[in-house]
């Protein structure tokens, strides 16, 4: 079975295609890829729903390392909206 392993930064990303046999595990494919070292990697999701080491992988599936979160998204949110309040006020 066929499926893709992705880790992202900021402009940049990596991405591995592997073979695994069926019921293959999420650590199974980091195991082949070389990639059970990596920092800085906060937890896994396969098409962006969370997922554990132990999770068994069906065809086509994309794994993606994440990494920890730089800034609170409510934080992030909240910046946004009040820099737009800043701007259409006239302020």
């Amino acid at each position: 079975m066929k499926v893709e392993l992705i880790m992202a930064w900021p402009r940049r990303h990596q991405a591995v295609s592997l073979d695994l046999p069926e019921n293959a595990t999420l650590q199974q494919a980091l195991e082949k890829a070389g990639w059970t070292q990596l920092e800085n990697v906060d937890g896994y999701a396969i098409f962006g729903v969370n997922a554990e080491a132990s999770t068994v992988l069906r065809e086509g599936d994309r794994i993606e390392l994440l990494r920890p979160l730089q800034i609170d998204p409510k934080d992030a949110r909240r910046r946004r909206a009040s820099n737009t309040t800043l701007k259409t006020s006239g302020r």
